[in-house]
């Protein structure tokens, strides 16, 4: 059985597995290590796209908002503002997540863009956008573990429920 050290990110095994995993590996790959390896899996996708519409720091090419006009033309938002709130979004949201900051919310930003591109702009691409969303929703239920900012501030502990972290 897993003790509460290993729930906490360590590997303090007794021999047997935890109650409910169904089998031994589950006790060398804890919850945190998960959570790190979802939050450090999204966020190159998102940030390296944003870096795609910018040059510089921060400045947005003209290219992109070109793009935003036609090919990410989006229903009730002005192209422009879309333009910005992408690009800064995914410049912002994925650098929280490798951090593990604000976790939650981070997460849940990038999986309502996914959203919006899936229904949007790229409707076929579901089985990538169905990935993405398998590293968001562990992240947005359970916060990004033990090895995030958010545990070490304090914001990221959470009570047990039925064996595993809410």
């Amino acid at each position: 059985m897993i003790t509460q050290a290993g729930r906490a990110g360590g590997m303090a095994l007794s021999g047997q597995a935890s109650a409910g995993s169904g089998s031994w590996l589950s006790s060398l790959l804890p919850d945190d290590l998960l959570l790190l390896v979802a939050r450090l899996g999204v966020a190159p996708i998102f940030f390296l796209s944003g870096r795609t519409k910018v040059e510089g720091i921060l400045t947005i090419k003209d290219s992109t908002y070109e793009l935003f006009q036609s090919e990410y033309s989006l229903p009730l938002i002005d192209p422009d503002l879309a333009a910005h709130l992408a690009t800064y979004s995914e410049h912002l949201f994925p650098i929280l997540l490798v951090l593990g900051l604000l976790t939650r919310p981070a997460a849940a930003a990038l999986l309502g863009m996914t959203l919006i591109i899936e229904v949007f702009v790229y409707p076929d691409a579901w089985p990538t956008h169905l990935s993405w969303a398998a590293l968001f929703l562990p992240l947005i239920a359970r916060g990004g573990g033990a090895w995030s900012l958010d545990h070490l501030l304090g914001r990221g502990r959470s009570k047990r429920v039925k064996g595993a972290y809410a």
